[in-house]
């Protein structure tokens, strides 16, 4: 069978290129769009906007809540229905992010003046979470409706909706600067806000006398804004001149406390209550951290925490002592708790166009003045234009009623009586429509002298308007009579209006210390010579009967108490500081000194003794160099350690002897080479010194300086011998010489050990 004759296939064209696609580098992709998304954080989910205060999802939920006519007046509604209605209209977002907003509106102890009235579980001061939204029902508050009001008067911009079906404000006509009303917190790209909440009044009598005297300053306006007004209450112990310069640059922080008294427990006992918490502080963690640090024994000022809390704070605390300061002892709490935190300012927000910036309170206070003032002029042009149109209205009433009989006539006679009306009467089509749907019950003429008194008001009113907008003056008079209208709602002697977080200056009474707090208890320091640390308690008095690990033998031994420092000198110059309290315990061998601090293998420790701080010490290394430095500039504060004394390369820290007071001409230096060579000098060549290498005592060979040590002439130059006794040399004077010498042979008797010993 003969095979097919086979045909090329025709070569397929290539598919063109989508539009959407293009060529660049990726570098620049990436960046232009990692800034679209940045700005889209700024502007839409983190900062408020300064006018209104408000973000975008509260927004919406506000404009959403209002549109479901769920006023003050009327009745709940489901959470759940609520959350569904802003997600589906305004805000495409997950609905769990929209109930946790509208959930912190609810909350009177998140924001001072609540803009969502909830009924249900919307979580509590410890930090319990709310009911999910199916379980809660919410309504708007009288404060909401004032940031709502007049939003249909046309005060503020809209835009469409993200689907383009509907529109939402831009912003809210805000009767009351809600921005420091109710604080805000957000994280931004790159920036973030922090802005606690304050109180309506305070701020509003700010406002009256900003507009009053523009030029006023920071401090002026702090008379009437006192500070911070947190919903929990709490005191603000910031200084007043701290205040001024946080709240005219909008960066700064209070100190915010918490609120105690005392209560007498009879027989000299007291105990300490706290009533008021700091803001965004939750209960149950504090107290739980309160009963760490005592059980953990770094509380030991007190000795118990009980949470008898209703529906009021109360946080009982046990001092250890009745004969503890209260104050003193709170003090000390404060440090170490919760109960004092720092409050942060960060007033970075958006401006009228939308700009991120930080304002100083001046400036937002000003912000908001300018919106009311906006507000106020597109509401009086809308209010305006309503006039006009009824006062059109108004006037071909008026001119129907003058020619009654004509106008019946036209309306049954004519076939076209609308545009006959306006031909013979010369009414415009407003008119006319108005009369031909004008019923018949309004040809009264009780009717007519209401439409004429009417007509009467409205033309005062059109007049008193027109006048309000040709005055600056006379706006600003206007919105300080809203702004003084507004603030009988929120008035001092309201439950809403009233301060609640105290302004106090810092006590002078100071927080006990860290050693004053730790139990006074006698303990023997113990180090090995591998550097196994460990405290027993008691002063142990035969150091030999103490036990060490195998192949492992006592090096320092020390009776100290349990509040003292232990100083430590490495063998590479480094003093090192803790606490003997910090140290552990007895048990075992105890634990390597090098898991305390940072000492490392290829060094050693040269000498440990206890702190009293008013003491000298002559450090020299085995190159032969020293320095005397006070005891004070030897403590390190952390465990990293202070370097004191440089040694050289290939030597170390040899000598540290503590002298009871600084040296002088009666005294000398006795410098000893391991090279057996002694040299005597006065005390007075060795400078005192925070650092350093110091100066060479002793020029010594290759063995380095074996030891040094500072005695007077009275007291002579002495020695511990192999059996213990204190030998002496009484014709010491033959070995005094000039520093940096090589000095002389030891005396007859000088111990073989190399060392002065004592």
């Amino acid at each position: 069978m003969a095979r097919k004759p086979t045909t090329k296939s025709p070569a397929r064209p290539r598919p063109e290129r989508p539009e959407d696609i293009f060529d660049e580098p990726i570098s620049e992709a990436l960046s232009r769009r990692y800034l679209a998304y940045a700005l889209s954080t700024i502007t839409a989910r983190a900062l408020p906007d300064v006018r209104d205060g408000l973000k975008p999802v509260h927004r919406r939920i506000l404009y959403a809540m209002r549109n479901m006519r769920l006023t003050p007046e009327g009745g709940y509604k489901k959470s759940a229905k609520v959350v569904g209605e802003v997600m589906g209209n305004f805000h495409p977002h997950g609905d769990q992010a929209i109930y946790d907003a509208m959930v912190r509106l609810v909350q009177d102890f998140s924001v001072r003046v609540p803009l969502i009235d909830g009924q249900g579980n919307f979580g509590n001061v410890d930090g319990d979470n709310a009911a999910a939204m199916r379980y809660t029902e919410s309504r708007l508050t009288a404060a909401a409706q004032l940031l709502l009001a007049g939003i249909d008067e046309d005060t503020v911009d809209f835009r469409e909706t993200y689907d383009g079906e509907g529109n939402e404000p831009v912003v809210l006509p805000a009767a009351f600067p809600n921005l420091l009303a109710n604080g805000a917190n957000g994280i931004a790209v790159g920036m973030a806000t922090a802005i606690p909440p304050h109180n309506v009044s305070e701020l509003i009598d700010a406002m009256v006398h900003l507009i009053k005297t523009p030029a006023a300053k920071t401090e002026t306006l702090l008379k009437y804004v006192k500070g911070p007004d947190l919903p929990t209450g709490g005191v603000c112990v910031e200084s007043f001149d701290a205040m001024v310069e946080a709240y005219a640059t909008g960066r700064g922080g209070f100190r915010v406390r918490a609120k105690w008294e005392t209560e007498t427990l009879g027989r000299g006992r007291y105990q300490i209550v706290i009533t008021e918490v700091p803001y965004q502080v939750q209960k149950s963690k504090l107290v739980e951290r309160i009963a760490e640090l005592i059980n953990s024994k770094k509380l030991p000022i007190l000795t118990d925490v009980r949470d008898e809390s209703a529906e009021d704070i109360r946080l009982v605390l046990e001092p250890r002592s009745g004969s503890l300061d209260a104050a003193v002892v709170m003090e000390t709490v404060f440090k170490l708790t919760d109960l004092e935190t720092r409050l942060p300012l960060n007033m970075n927000v958006l401006d009228a166009d939308g700009t991120p910036r930080v304002m100083g309170l001046r400036e937002v206070l000003q912000a908001f003045a300018d919106h009311r003032k906006e507000v106020l002029v597109r509401g009086t042009n809308h209010r305006l234009e309503k006039i006009a149109r009824r006062l059109e209205i108004l006037d071909g009433f008026l001119i129907a009623f003058l020619n009654l009989d004509e106008v019946i006539r036209i309306i049954r006679f004519e076939d076209n009586p609308k545009a006959e009306l306006i031909k013979t009467f010369d009414l415009t089509e407003v008119q006319a429509e108005a009369i031909l749907n004008m019923r018949l019950r309004s040809l009264r003429k009780l009717e007519e002298m209401e439409l004429k008194r009417e007509h009467k008001d409205l033309k005062a009113e059109q007049k008193a308007l027109r006048a309000l907008l040709k005055s600056d003056e006379a706006q600003w008079e206007k919105i300080v009579e809203q702004l003084r209208e507004t603030r009988k709602s929120f008035a001092q002697t309201t439950p809403l209006g009233r301060r609640r977080t105290a302004i106090e200056d810092a006590p002078e009474a100071e927080g006990l210390g860290e050693v004053d707090m730790i139990e006074r208890e006698p303990v023997t320091v113990v180090i090995s010579e591998k550097g196994w640390t460990r405290a027993l308690k008691g002063h142990v008095e035969d150091f030999a009967g103490i036990k060490y690990k195998e192949g492992d033998k006592g090096r320092f031994a020390l009776h100290a108490q349990t509040t003292d420092r232990l100083m430590l000198l490495g063998t590479n110059g480094k003093f090192y500081t803790l606490g003997v309290a910090d140290l552990p315990g007895g048990r075992g061998h105890g634990e390597p000194i090098r898991l305390t601090i940072d000492l490392g293998n290829e060094h050693d420790l040269s000498a440990a003794f206890l702190y009293k701080g008013d003491r000298m010490i002559l450090l020299a290394s085995s190159a032969g160099h020293g320095l005397i430095v006070r005891e004070e500039d030897a403590v390190a504060s952390n465990r990293k350690g202070k370097q004191v004394l440089n040694v050289a390369e290939g030597a170390e820290a040899q000598v540290c002897r503590i002298l009871d007071k600084l040296p002088t001409r009666a005294d000398y230096v006795a410098a000893l080479g391991a090279n057996r060579k002694l040299l005597v000098f006065p005390a007075d060549e060795l400078p005192v010194m925070t650092r350093g290498k110091g100066v060479q005592l002793q020029k010594v060979g290759d063995g380095g300086l074996a030891d040094a040590k500072v005695f007077t002439a009275k007291e002579g130059l002495t020695w511990v011998d192999r059996a213990g006794r204190q030998q002496s040399e009484a014709q010491w004077k033959a070995w005094v010489g000039k520093r940096g010498q090589v000095g002389k042979l030891v005396p007859k008797g000088f111990p073989r050990s190399g060392r002065f010993g004592g």
